[in-house]
């Protein structure tokens, strides 16, 4: 007669094989989303980048320039032009930096034409690429 103690050896096995199979399954999955989280994360930081500047110029009815930068959404500009109606506080908490840690790069005019354009290089941190080192530009969210 067997004794109610516990799983036998084979139980815990069974348990554990059925286990690594749904890991092997599963795994690759989960671990490829990471990186459309990311592409998705950057589009809204993007996103919020461009309203924090379409702000800033209804304040002060200009954009920063190329040399302030995404600073001037942050602290003051201490060169001109100069931004008279400056929000206390900034238009954004901390320059922010894309998804792989890279900064996003600001340009005014844009090279499309508009007003600016803001970039995240993707993965890789290079102008270019494919896939997940794709860049990001402000221009054409839907694209990438």
């Amino acid at each position: 007669m067997r004794s109610c103690g516990g799983f036998s050896f084979i139980e815990v096995m069974i348990v554990v094989v059925i286990l690594a199979i749904l890991a092997t399954l599963l795994i690759p999955r989960v671990m490829g989303r990471t990186e459309d989280a990311k592409r998705a994360a950057a589009k809204a930081q993007i996103s919020n980048i461009d309203s924090a500047l379409q702000l800033y110029k209804l304040d002060n009815g200009n954009i920063p320039t190329t040399e302030q930068g995404l600073k001037a959404l942050v602290e003051r500009p201490a060169s001109g032009p100069a931004a008279p109606n400056w929000k206390a506080g900034g238009y954004l908490p901390k320059v922010p930096v894309d998804p792989w840690g890279g900064p996003y790069k600001y340009t005014t005019p844009s090279t499309q034409g508009g007003e600016f354009e803001i970039i995240s290089f993707g993965a890789d941190g290079v102008p270019g690429g494919e896939g997940k080192n794709a860049d990001i530009v402000s221009w054409d969210l839907d694209r990438n």
